[in-house]
């Protein structure tokens, strides 16, 4: 397995985009108090999935582990790749692992490789592998989409 030294998520949910960077040592220490996350549309029980997720994210302070986290108004995306972007010009010499929601792949593909695109490996959300880290750590995003669209 390649070794990054950045992992960036990128998420939809209804009128929610999100993004979140974790250094590599992080998401190892990460995985092991995520690893009973799974997808919000496979859970049984939802809303009792929810709260124990919120809980598992309070508990264990989550959000701490990642260098930068946000969520916004899909109105709003152009912040958040923008801050992306950012991020990428600041560390064009890390090797840095991008997973996107798949319909804004190409777009977002495109807009990377205009403006800082070798040391960027970009993967759509479906190519993630079940089991693996970035798959794990893109299930801390999406809760948190999910957790924050049904508060509204």
């Amino acid at each position: 397995m390649k070794e990054f030294n950045y992992y960036i998520f990128v998420d939809y949910s209804e009128n929610l985009v999100g993004y979140c960077i974790i250094q590599n040592e992080k998401l190892k220490e990460l995985i092991p108090k995520i690893s009973r996350f799974k997808h919000y549309k496979s859970a049984g029980n939802r809303r009792l999935y929810l709260k124990n997720v919120k809980n598992t994210i309070k508990r264990e302070k989550i959000e701490d582990y990642f260098l930068k986290l946000k969520i916004n108004e899909v109105r709003k995306n152009i912040e958040i790749y923008l801050d992306i972007l950012e991020f990428l010009k600041k560390n064009t010499s890390c090797i840095i692992f991008v997973s996107v929601y798949n319909r804004q792949y190409n777009t977002f593909r495109k807009m990377v490789a205009i403006a800082c695109g070798e040391n960027v490996i970009i993967k759509r959300e479906s190519e993630l592998k079940v089991g693996t880290n970035e798959y794990q750590a893109s299930l801390v995003l999406d809760n948190l989409l999910n957790i924050e669209r049904l508060k509204e």
